[in-house]
């Protein structure tokens, strides 16, 4: 029996297994405000002395990763931290652009820690964990002073004081930015700290260096098995513990707003050996993106959020009008943010406003080439402002839109469109940030805790530097401690299992010698993924996808080419390794919105939805995370579920009008 014919046997309820129910039990059970700080003293420490004698392995050199490995280092580990970058400052985590938040209150217009953490959860649709997000917007205070002491150049006030702005899903001013580039200056001041522990030889830096398989001895996250990319030596690396800081899976959509390296193999390889992958069709569609313009590209560009503090969308109040949109009267044109959403207006979050660009295109009322666009207008904001403080808040955001489209956005209105972005899914991890898996723990984009069902925009930036400046180095002591543990060589039976996985796996990548592309057949599944498990997402559309993944994971298998040998730097078996696993991941996520009956933030049901087309949750049967668990090849996924229990923020529909 085929896959597809094995698919299309089996009830919709049929494609995983019920595990049993899992929770955290990390968190200590006293209140809210408390709990961080009780974890730091429960938490077991490792005197000075006997850090010296543990090892950590950290995968990736994000603002999570590299953040990480400069606090571990100068506490005194070994570290050893891996990126398949040329060099850390290329992570993706550099093209960040609006800001991050913090609660610090400067503009007095409300904010609070609370507040912080109650619109995060809100703006998660009420699918985070209650313990985690507090605990994010408790640490968020500590991480502008870390930052500012490390000469990041954050926007100033006339005064001298720093600056803020509003993002998607607040009514207060708790952004803290750079003008459009806060990524690249926060990896700046991580990278600094981390080059400083290379130096001091607490840090050892391997650049070009991929992971691709999870060492697990004795049940516990032992190593990482490396393909050095320049030269093809498959190399295997021990220690205490093992941290992944991977980044998100976007890019099983082809085309996304990531950097082309972007993948999930990291995390799906620890996935396959136990580790849990949590909510993995939560994804993020970002409103603000230049629209496609033909098929021959490769990725998306994002134009920052900030952008919609002073700019406005709209739309030709009809499909007809093929007018130029300076030549469009205001009686003409339809700012449907700011009419169906007064109180948020252009700022509701990005999940909502996604789709109300959707709902205006689908109404035949898009602009631009397909009509696949909305008109970001700047007019007004110049001409309140003058187009001198425009320049000097956005001023590098214009020059890229403008590098990009051939036109210039001080004069004609931007256009933009929703794309794949952020991944709130990712692996579980509990209160410590520890998977599944003991010894293996996950930080930033990689793991799923903090942002429920829809990420609010300017939060990434702040859980990746909360989990490797100041969460991560305070709970994995408590795991170290128990170390060093049993002496793990490359002759263990574990590690010469998995190498030989490795090995075999690029002998047979390079063996098929088919006719079809490794592009090719990537293009296809993020066209299935983005049709089907987009923006949109119903139970016929996600099992005609599952039926076409499955097959189309049999045609890469049995007629892709791939280029080259191992023994060289080889970009088309990179991409294939990473494809290959992206087809395994697409088939996790539809069965993930398969199973999730609900609409709930980015997660969109269209078979649950509001009379006025807004997400419907179902709390009664969905208020929970989704923790899937790897049971072999060619057997139905087990889900474990996580109830989520609400005692400080009261469930209900969300509203932003």
């Amino acid at each position: 029996m085929t896959n597809s014919e094995l698919f299309d046997s089996i009830d919709a309820d049929s494609f995983y297994i019920d595990g049993s129910e899992i929770a955290d039990t990390k968190a200590p059970k006293v209140p809210i405000e408390r709990r961080w700080e009780d974890r730091r003293f429960q938490a077991r420490l490792v005197n000075p002395a006997n850090r010296r004698k543990l090892s950590v392995i950290i995968v990736g050199s994000g603002l999570a990763g590299s953040s990480a490995a400069a606090t571990l280092g100068e506490a005194g580990y070994n570290v050893s931290c891996f990126c398949y970058q040329d060099s850390p400052r290329r992570a993706h985590s550099i093209a960040a652009q609006g800001g991050i938040n913090a609660a610090k209150n400067y503009r007095n217009d409300g904010d609070s820690v609370y507040r912080l953490f109650y619109d995060t959860v809100k703006g998660g649709d009420f699918r985070a964990r209650e313990s985690n997000v507090y605990r994010l917007a408790e640490v968020s205070l500590q991480i502008i002073d870390q930052c500012v002491a490390q000469g990041v150049p954050f926007a100033r006030e006339y005064g001298g004081l720093l600056d803020n702005r509003s993002f998607g899903g607040v009514q207060v001013s708790r952004t803290f930015y750079a003008r459009g580039q806060t990524g690249q200056q926060l990896l700046l001041g991580a990278y600094q700290a981390l080059e400083r522990q290379v130096a001091a030889g607490t840090v050892t830096m391997h650049t070009r260096h991929e992971m691709l398989e999870l060492i697990v001895v004795d049940g516990r996250a032992r190593g990482v098995i490396i393909r050095d990319m320049v030269t093809g030596d498959v190399e295997t690396y021990i220690a205490d513990a093992v941290v992944l800081a991977t980044g998100g899976y976007s890019n099983v959509f082809f085309l996304s707003t990531n950097a082309m390296g972007c993948n999930v193999t990291a995390t799906w390889r620890a996935y396959r050996k136990g580790a849990y992958f949590a909510n993995p069709c939560f994804t993020q569609i970002h409103p603000t993106c230049i629209p496609v313009s033909g098929d021959y590209q490769s990725k998306l560009t994002l134009m920052s959020e900030s952008l919609r503090n002073d700019g406005r969308i709209w739309v030709p109040k009809s499909g007809e009008d093929k007018r130029d949109p300076r030549e469009i009267p205001e009686r003409d044109r339809d700012y449907y943010l700011e009419r169906i959403y007064p109180s948020f207006g252009n700022l509701v979050p990005r999940d909502i406003a996604s789709r109300a660009a959707k709902n205006v295109c689908d109404e035949g009322r898009g602009v631009g080439p397909g009509g696949l666009g909305v008109y970001l207008d700047f007019a007004d904001a110049i001409a309140r402002l003058g187009r001198q403080t425009v320049e000097a808040k956005y001023g590098n955001l214009f020059q890229m839109y403008a590098q990009i489209t051939g036109e210039d956005p001080y004069a004609v209105p931007m256009r933009i469109y929703p794309a794949v972005h952020y991944t709130m899914g990712g692996l579980w991890v509990d209160y410590d940030l520890e998977s599944s898996i003991p010894g293996l723990y996950v930080t930033g984009e990689a793991n799923f805790s903090d942002h429920g069902a829809n990420r609010l925009g300017a939060s990434a930036l702040m859980q990746g530097l909360a989990d490797g400046y100041f969460v991560l180095p305070n709970t994995i002591n408590d795991y170290l401690a128990d170390g060093p543990f049993p002496k793990v060589d490359a002759s263990h039976p574990t590690v010469t299992e998995a190498e030989t996985a490795v090995r075999g796996r690029i002998d047979k990548l390079l063996s098929v010698n088919g006719s079809r592309t490794v592009d090719s057949f990537h293009r296809e599944l993020g066209r299935l993924m983005w049709d089907y498990c987009g923006m949109e997402r119903s139970e016929e559309g996600l099992r005609k996808a599952l039926t076409r993944i499955r097959e189309l994971k049999d045609e890469f298998w049995s007629d892709v080419k791939v280029l080259g040998g191992n023994d060289e730097l080889n970009q088309a078996l990179e991409r294939a390794g990473r494809v290959a696993d992206f087809f395994e991941l697409g088939e996790l996520m539809c069965i993930d919105a398969l199973v999730r009956r609900e609409s709930c933030g980015g997660h969109f049901r269209v078979e649950s939805q509001t009379p006025d087309g807004e997400a419907l949750r179902d709390d009664d049967n969905f208020a929970y995370v989704s923790a899937w668990e790897f049971a072999g090849e060619n057997h139905r996924p087990i889900l474990h579920k996580e109830p989520l229990v609400y005692d400080y923020v009261e469930m209900k529909q969300r509203s932003y009008k």
